[in-house]
């Protein structure tokens, strides 16, 4: 029943499975997501320990499907609203690259969405109309909370001073994948997360990985950018160290600016220091150091890169 079928062949080939339209991404997943079957126990009444976000991806909706269309398509489920990328700005009632979000008022609306589609090679679909099409099947991608973190080793602490932050993370990545990826690159991986909002738990495309090492830290920092590839993943991201705001300066530990955070963090790899402005303005007047860039830590946990003013 839930074999390939030639129902699904040509799914793989729609570009409107894409929630990401830099990254050319269908979900692929270590873990099979659970799509109830009649004799599985969700469809039995019992209690299910998953929880998921509220924000769900859909994929592959005919072209000519508006937004009240899709929003009667799975109303049945409980209340929601339909949203894509730059929506409000577009002023569109057809999502433009034919996926939208699904944002339902209840959780449990999620699981009975997942409880009504059909499972193919661990992908949901559920069938919808158009004016022109009937019963197309589109690819539901709902996000499971515990698919945020994965400890790899959990006899290693964690180390902000040894993480990093990975931005431009694809959204069907878990963090599982994210860490056998950068173990696999660099090795001494004890954590990884994926960052998600607060509202919706939904993934916001970065996400942390933790070493339980410098060589391994050094190694992925020094790297600047990796490609992520897990089955159909493929995509180059960035890597920066892992940007605190509530750090001393390293090098006075507070005695020259009045005992306030540090603001500047040197990624470079003969500093990995927080500094002070007076400290970093004296560190990095000397031979060999002057062109260094100070990282701060701005929205979203993403750190960046600012140009330093001499006083």
């Amino acid at each position: 029943m839930l074999g390939k079928s030639p129902f699904f062949q040509t799914l793989e080939d729609q570009t409107g499975l894409l929630d990401d339209p830099n990254s050319h991404l269908i979900d692929t997943s270590v873990q099979a997501l659970t799509s109830p079957s009649r004799s599985s126990p969700h469809s039995q009444g019992s209690e299910s320990s998953e929880r998921f976000s509220r924000k769900v991806f859909v994929g592959g909706l005919p072209p000519d499907i508006d937004e009240d269309e899709i929003t009667a398509s799975f109303r049945r489920f409980g209340q929601l609203v339909v949203d894509w990328p730059h929506k409000a700005e577009s002023k569109s009632y057809f999502p433009p690259k034919g996926y939208a979000f699904l944002l339902f008022q209840d959780e449990s609306s999620v699981q009975q969405l997942i409880d009504a589609c059909i499972q193919d090679d661990d992908k949901l679909y559920l069938c919808v109309s158009s004016p022109t099409i009937k019963d197309k099947p589109v690819q539901i991608r709902p996000w499971r909370l515990s698919d945020a973190d994965f400890v790899l080793d959990a006899s290693m602490p964690l180390d902000p001073r040894k993480t990093v932050f990975v931005g431009g993370v694809p959204r069907p990545l878990k963090a599982v994948e994210l860490a056998m990826i950068m173990d696999r690159l660099y090795g001494g991986v004890c954590y990884a997360g994926i960052d998600t909002d607060p509202e919706l738990k939904y993934p916001k495309g970065a996400g942390r990985v933790a070493f339980s090492n410098q060589q391994s830290y050094i190694a992925a920092i020094s790297a600047r950018f990796v490609q992520l590839q897990h089955g159909d993943i493929d995509k180059r991201v960035e890597v920066k160290p892992y940007v605190l705001d509530d750090q001393m300066c390293d090098e006075c530990q507070g005695q020259r600016c009045g005992g306030k955070f540090a603001p500047f963090f040197c990624a470079n790899v003969t500093c990995l220091q927080y500094y002070c402005e007076l400290c970093w303005a004296t560190i990095h007047s000397r031979p060999g150091r002057e062109f260094h860039k100070p990282l701060v830590k701005e929205g979203a946990e993403r750190p960046r890169t600012v140009p330093f003013r001499w006083s």
